[in-house]
């Protein structure tokens, strides 16, 4: 699968993978842990909510509003991220994408570290009284 991404996502990923690459023994950068590199190699923690056929993957959005599966390298990650009680499967990162691709979600974020609240309207606002 082909992700296109605008030059300042191309930024990003390119600034993640140079802090997480250390320079090897020779002096090269390793191969970076991810978000393009070997996270696809080992199982990840992905967010699941429970549905009637058993675990459906949650998508989230990124910070540019476009829809994203994500997943994380560590449980401790995504607890921090999502918090305790988040239901989570072990897939590999191909295996997200696969199960991403039919809902028309082509990003998968690995280790994000912001979320917002859900918006949950209110459904019985406050009524004020009319001046008068």
């Amino acid at each position: 699968m082909h992700l296109s991404r605008t030059p300042a996502e191309a930024a990003a990923v390119a600034a993640v993978a140079a802090v997480d690459s250390p320079p090897a023994g020779d002096g090269e950068p390793s191969e970076p842990s991810h978000p393009a590199g070997r996270a696809g190699a080992r199982p990840l923690y992905v967010p699941v909510r429970p549905c009637a056929c058993g675990f459906a993957l949650r998508v989230f959005r990124s910070p540019l509003g476009d829809r994203t599966a994500v997943a994380f390298t560590t449980e401790r990650r995504l607890f921090d991220v999502l918090g305790p009680g988040q239901p989570a499967i072990r897939l590999a990162l191909p295996a997200v994408r696969a199960l991403a691709a039919p809902l028309g979600v082509g990003l998968v974020s690995v280790d994000p570290q912001l979320t917002a609240p859900p918006v949950h309207p209110d459904p019985d606002p406050p009524l004020t009284p009319l001046a008068g």
